[in-house]
């Protein structure tokens, strides 16, 4: 294999890592400072009176007078050395050669050192030769030159990690920090997502195509008259592929494409967010035409002005920037602004204002077809069984967004890898539904007998109420395996799925949901914990029925929901109504407790039944149920194939 070439085994060198050269400077510090000293061979153990001892016996050949500061003595040749202590032991280090000093000593001044020797030669007129020398002291310079190296490199290092990595001059330096953070795609970047990955959203990619034909034709749209859009919101839940829909664009688009969070404009300094957006559509205006995409754009543009308290200047500074970029461009720029948001209830009617958005592209939960072709989109890589109903899979799944059906299968894939398989069927799929609407499964949980009695009796009144109840989901499987965190059991239903639900299909499932309850009152004469769940979906349904839906003859045809007011310490409605509101919310409860009560003592044989097959098999189906009470009497109002799944009501 060529030296070019990627080799797996061929050896690779130590990569250079610039925290070396830190640690170096660190260590060399520290040696000077602890050790700089010791560079020269000073030592207090030695004095004049040394030197003049070994003068009195004319032992001494020369001196050395090193920078007017010490003395250097270096001995006749063949006079024995001083001797040295080493590890508490004296040793002789042999005899002189001349050539290196025999031991230095420190002087006060020239002057007085001067004087020393004079009257040491008026003692003994030897006439010692004494050399003047001046020699660099680098050890000095070490401990003033590198303390100032170590700061400079600590704030190279400081302001490359507020740069996030870009260093200080870097794209994202401290010195470049107003820059836009913006990802640029051109043609020519690789991009591997295309609209042939994006299922389920045909509508949605009709409009975003349209909008990359715009750049591409423009004089087509524009020969009688119109004008090319300016901006496109993407509208939808979690998980329904906004996101996946704009990188789509990126790959199967001609033109530039700026990729940007909300939340890359927001910045710890005050005035950057404004200054990163004016910096984004400069950008922008070199490149055109071209495409700016802002996700999840809610983290700057909510509304300005509607809580005092919970007010940001800094961000509502950011969204005025953008407001004034998107409708400062001519109608012929050629930059078109896309958006992806969950919440665009909370954005602020400047920027929804045609001129600036003139377009709410919506992303919904797919239907039962388009759930199809996600299901085929995301089993592409993995080994499926041939008998696999990719049909069955999408009916199975209702309100699943893109998202979930993608967590599906790689669930599936992992629970046949753990199962030793060499494929994935349609259990390993059921199995992981499960797993996602209820939580893991844990068999093993110890659970008293008691206990499991109360829980099989719950579950048999959800179950009995909802095969009673006419606009109740039909039951597809009751359990009581412990799920999840704190699911005892859990019932799998498939509702139709529908867009407008009346009166009483909210009553009706609020009767559904409090069948466990009424259960344990009736055969416990006491209730428990386990209905927890179960009263927080009611409470929120009728809350939302009386509060949200006008339907309390009381409180009459209003509604009280206002999503821009959230966190706001003010209610559209006094404290007297608020008192309605809560009284109606009670009532209605209870009359549904009371309904689906009247309905479980009618059919408490059927409970009884239920409750002690589940004691049993602890999985009961939907055929087990018509084999022991008989078939459901509202099943041909709900066509089979619309049917999916509810998540657990315990």
């Amino acid at each position: 294999m060529k030296p070019g070439n990627n080799d797996p085994n061929q050896k690779k060198g130590p990569k250079f890592n610039i925290y070396w050269i830190y640690g170096i400077i660190i260590m060399v510090i520290i040696g000077v400072q602890f050790f700089g000293g010791s560079l020269n061979t000073l030592s207090n153990e030695y004095g004049f009176q040394d030197f003049k001892t070994y003068n009195d016996k004319d032992q001494v050949a020369k001196l050395k007078l090193i920078n007017n500061d010490h003395v250097e003595v270096y001995l006749k040749k063949g006079v024995p050395l001083p001797p040295v202590t080493s590890q508490g032991k004296t040793v002789s280090p042999g005899v002189s050669t001349e050539k290196t000093p025999a031991f230095e000593f420190k002087i006060g001044s020239v002057e007085q050192f001067g004087l020393d020797m004079a009257e040491a030669e008026k003692a003994r007129p030897n006439h010692v030769n004494i050399i003047y020398e001046t020699q660099q002291d680098y050890s000095k310079i070490f401990q003033f030159v590198l303390p100032i190296i170590f700061v400079v490199a600590l704030w190279f290092l400081l302001f490359r990690k507020m740069g996030q990595g870009g260093g200080a001059g870097g794209a994202g330096g401290i010195f470049n920090i107003g820059k836009s953070k913006a990802q640029l795609f051109e043609k020519g970047t690789r991009v591997n997502i295309t609209f042939n990955d994006v299922a389920g959203l045909d509508e949605a990619k009709v409009e975003v195509m349209e909008i990359v034909d715009f750049l591409k034709n423009p004089k087509k749209y524009t020969a009688l008259g119109g004008k090319i859009p300016k901006g496109a919101l993407l509208v939808g839940p979690p998980g329904t592929g906004k996101t996946l829909l704009a990188k789509a664009m990126a790959g199967e688009a001609q033109v530039p494409f700026f990729s940007m969070s909300g939340s890359d404009f927001v910045e710890l300094f005050v005035g950057v967010g404004a200054s990163r957006v004016r910096d984004l559509f400069k950008q922008a205006r070199e490149k055109s035409p071209c495409i700016v995409f802002i996700d999840e754009i809610d983290a700057i543009g909510r509304a300005r002005g509607k809580n005092a308290v919970m007010s940001n200047d800094e961000r509502e500074n950011t969204l005025n920037q953008l407001l004034v970029e998107m409708d400062g461009f001519s109608g012929d720029s050629g930059i078109i602004v896309l958006a992806a948001t969950n919440r665009p209830d909370v954005l602020d009617t400047a920027l929804l204002r045609p001129g600036r958005f003139d377009r709410q592209i919506s992303i919904d939960i797919p239907d039962v077809k388009g759930r199809e072709k996600i299901f085929d989109v995301h089993l592409k890589p993995i080994k499926r069984s041939k008998d696999l109903n990719i049909r069955k899979l999408a009916v199975q799944t209702p309100g699943f967004a893109g998202a979930d059906i993608a967590n599906i299968c790689n669930e599936a894939a992992l629970i046949a890898a753990r199962k030793g398989k060499s494929e994935v069927d349609m259990s390993d799929f059921n199995d992981a539904i499960d797993r996602v609407i209820g939580g893991l499964e844990k068999k093993n949980k110890i659970i008293l007998p008691e206990e499991k009695r109360i829980i099989a009796y719950h579950e048999a009144g959800h179950a009995v109420s909802g095969w009673f109840l006419e606009h109740a989901h039909p039951l597809v499987k009751v359990t009581i395996v412990p799920r999840g965190v704190a699911a005892l059991g859990y019932a799998q239903y498939l509702p139709k799925e529908m867009y407008i639900r009346t009166t009483d299909h909210l009553m009706d499932d609020m009767c559904m949901s409090l069948g466990g309850r009424a259960v344990e009152e009736l055969v416990f004469g006491k209730i428990s914990t386990g209905a927890l769940s179960d009263l927080q979906h009611v409470t929120r349904a009728a809350y939302a029925m009386v509060s949200m839906y006008g339907m309390s003859e009381k409180v009459g045809n209003v509604s009280f929901y206002d999503p821009q007011s959230e966190g706001s310490f003010s209610k559209p409605y006094s404290e007297e109504t608020g008192k309605m509101i809560d009284e109606e919310v009670r009532i209605l409860v209870q009359k549904a407790y009371d309904k689906v009560k009247a309905l479980l003592t009618e059919k408490m044989e059927y409970v009884t039944v239920i409750s002690e097959e589940l004691l049993k098999k602890e999985v009961l189906f939907k055929d087990d149920l018509e084999r022991l009470i008989g078939k459901r009497t509202y099943e041909d109002a709900i066509a089979a194939e619309d049917m999916p799944v509810d998540p657990p009501l315990i």
